[in-house]
């Protein structure tokens, strides 16, 4: 099974960002308010799920190590 990529959102939103500027086109989310979601919807509408919690890869590996301390600290009670 392929391995499954995973991106920071913000990675993506400031490359499509840049490649618009670079065509001369000044583009912005938000309308000066929070950009999350308009960053979201130009996520969706490039076929990317964007994730509230970001780097899933950084997440599993939180995940495992405080699951590793919980296991730690139940054996040694």
């Amino acid at each position: 099974m392929p391995v499954q990529e995973t991106y920071n959102p913000w990675t993506v939103v400031n490359l499509v960002f840049h490649h618009l500027a670079d065509q001369g086109l000044h583009p912005r989310l938000g309308d000066g308010g929070d950009p999350g979601e308009p960053a979201a919807a130009l996520l969706r509408a490039l076929g990317i799920t964007p994730a509230a919690e970001g780097d899933n890869r950084v997440n599993e590996d939180m995940r495992r190590h405080l699951a590793e301390l919980r296991a730690t600290l139940v054996d040694d009670s």
